[in-house]
């Protein structure tokens, strides 16, 4: 399958266009990046380039007068792939949700990057600076789809994750407010965040995650008290703030102790009974 979009310059939505049709449609198509018009008829797919917008020919451009709608190339497409079943739709929803939508209205001029604050739109930017010829930008071009599939990549990964333990955290919720505890108990590392917020965290009763880290061992987590705060339900005691090893231990009094962030958020045992004699040695849970 031949697949074109224009050359010289990129910006944020062909590229993610091309890598939302690598990923979803067509993994093998070959790509070419031309204005020749002759070119462009003879293409497969046409993203970007071209002046038409009409799925139904596989073709997606936005910049002609005839277009009035609020998409870019990289809505365009994804829109598509839905519509004709390539995509998931909790793929869709959160590849939308999280960059698509951006993007969108970062191209059509709704919406300016913050310079301040690194994002998709100004990563593309960076990789295609300094090109001075039309083969120096095809190949940063690439390089920029490269990144843009990673993303998508580690997108699908983490909906996947959270899909296959999301019953493992409803469990242990309803498992620990049985018991009358405050914290929940995970025997491997699960991402527990998400979920447990889907499922009504802010308003449950456990105020910690307990959990293995990758290092071996034994972490603790304060919960917020919404997804995206920092702020804690409960947080750990100050006089742990910061302290690690041995300095920690003899403030806790619990030999064991490794970390505990200045924060008060997250805190590191060496053993799983060193955690829980810290914990209650402090009241912490219950």
């Amino acid at each position: 399958m031949l697949a074109v979009t224009h050359s010289g310059k990129f910006h944020a939505d062909d590229v993610l266009a091309w890598a939302l049709i690598l990923e979803f449609f067509a993994p093998n198509a070959i790509l070419k990046r031309t204005r020749d018009e002759n070119e462009i008829k003879k293409a497969d797919i046409v993203f970007d380039v071209g002046g038409i917008f009409d799925p139904t020919q596989l073709r997606f451009d936005h910049h002609q007068s005839s277009y009035q709608g609020p998409l870019s190339s990289a809505g365009m497409v994804l829109n598509w792939l839905k519509e004709a079943n390539h995509i998931p739709q909790n793929i869709f929803s959160a590849l939308k949700d999280s960059i698509v939508d951006y993007i969108d209205d970062v191209d059509n001029g709704r919406t300016l990057p913050n310079p301040k604050t690194p994002c998709f739109a100004q990563f593309v930017d960076i990789i295609g600076s300094g090109c001075n010829s039309l083969d120096e930008f095809d190949v940063a071009f690439h390089k920029a789809a490269g990144f843009a599939q990673n993303y998508i990549h580690s997108t699908q990964k983490n909906i996947r994750l959270q899909e296959e333990n999301k019953e493992k955290v409803l469990l242990e919720m309803e498992k620990s407010k049985k018991e009358g505890r405050n914290y929940l108990f995970f025997n491997q590392y699960v991402p527990w965040k998400k979920p447990y917020f889907a499922f009504n965290g802010e308003n449950h009763p456990t105020e910690f995650v307990i959990f293995p880290n990758l290092q071996g061992r034994w972490q603790v987590v304060a919960i917020p008290p919404k997804e995206l705060s920092f702020a804690q339900k409960k947080s750990f005691p100050k006089p742990w703030a910061g302290l690690r090893d041995q300095a920690l231990s003899e403030v806790i009094g619990v030999e064991g102790a490794i970390f505990c962030h200045k924060n008060l958020f997250i805190s590191v045992f060496e053993t799983l009974d060193v955690a829980f004699l810290a914990l209650r040695k402090w009241k912490l849970i219950q």
